[in-house]
């Protein structure tokens, strides 16, 4: 299959290690693209929700096709989430071309661009972490839910259909939330003079120009991989919102995806020892955090 060739491409709350993500789809359009770069814009790994009796093979090979792009010398820039924000300690480390950061201001096109997740403009996120963590637990057990919903609606021919999303899409507090945060980020990249400013964490995809008495900004969000399965895409320019479409890519057979080659074996062709040996000791220390 021809890959499509795209400058940037943005992906955010993909939530690895849930019952809610959509590893197949992302795998399916990870390897449909050839892309210059590729910034990961926080919630990729939920560490939050962890589970050691849940980690399918889909969600391994997902973060393998990540180390690919490294290993063929295509810049990964991984920043930080409130759901892998154990990783925050860790800001500033590049091994490679794998930056880990928890913002990144980038030029494009000679405009200043924002790149970060979003979190710290949650109200709960700064005053009431045990509340917002409740309310991940609760949004998880409502996918699994909506999968059981989904495997009769599709068996009666209807689709599928996301519970999650039409009560968002439903609640007033919940439309004027993200209301609230797309406003409020938008004003503080105008203050700081920004071209544009990128974000995630409210799973909402949208481009949007946002203006105020002081100027005015591109709004961005690259949305998730549970409901809306998106990404942004920059190319020759232009900013779109990438939707999937299941049905115009082959299903991946994951079965068959060898798991003989690490991640390390994929990541050290390269890199020196030191590096290596530096991300074993962070992935150690994840490890031992996590369990």
């Amino acid at each position: 299959m021809q890959k499509r060739k795209v400058d940037m491409v943005v992906i955010s709350d993909v939530h690895l290690g849930t019952f809610g993500c959509r590893a197949n789809e992302l795998l399916q359009y990870l390897n449909s693209i050839e892309p210059g770069l590729v910034i990961l814009n926080g919630d990729i790994v939920d560490i939050w929700q962890f589970r050691k009796s849940y980690w399918p093979k889909s969600h391994t090979l997902v973060i393998k096709k990540i180390f690919e792009f490294l290993s063929a010398g295509i810049p990964v820039y991984y920043l930080t989430g409130n759901h892998d924000e154990m990783l925050r300690r860790f800001s500033g480390l590049k091994v490679g071309n794998f930056h880990l950061k928890d913002k990144l201001l980038m030029e494009l096109d000679g405009q200043e661009a924002w790149f970060f997740h979003g979190d710290v403009f949650d109200v709960t996120m700064q005053y009431s972490k045990w509340l917002a963590k409740l309310g991940a637990v609760g949004y998880d057990t409502l996918i699994m839910l909506n999968s059981v919903v989904n495997w009769c609606s599709e068996r009666l021919g209807k689709g599928r259909i996301s519970l999650s999303k039409k009560i968002k899409d439903s609640v007033k507090s919940a439309v004027k939330f993200i209301n609230d945060f797309e406003s409020v980020a938008a004003d503080l990249a105008i203050d700081n003079r920004y071209a544009y400013v990128i974000c995630g964490h409210i799973h909402q995809p949208n481009i949007k120009t946002y203006e105020n008495a002081k100027g005015k900004v591109v709004y961005l969000n690259s949305g998730d991989w549970i409901e809306n399965l998106t990404a942004l895409e920059f190319n020759a320019g232009a900013w779109s919102i990438y939707k999937h479409d299941t049905s115009k890519h082959a299903a991946v057979d994951v079965k068959a995806m060898s798991e003989e080659v690490s991640i390390f074996e994929l990541f050290k062709q390269n890199h020196s020892n030191e590096e290596l040996v530096f991300l074993s000791k962070i992935i150690a220390h994840s490890k031992t955090a996590i369990l």
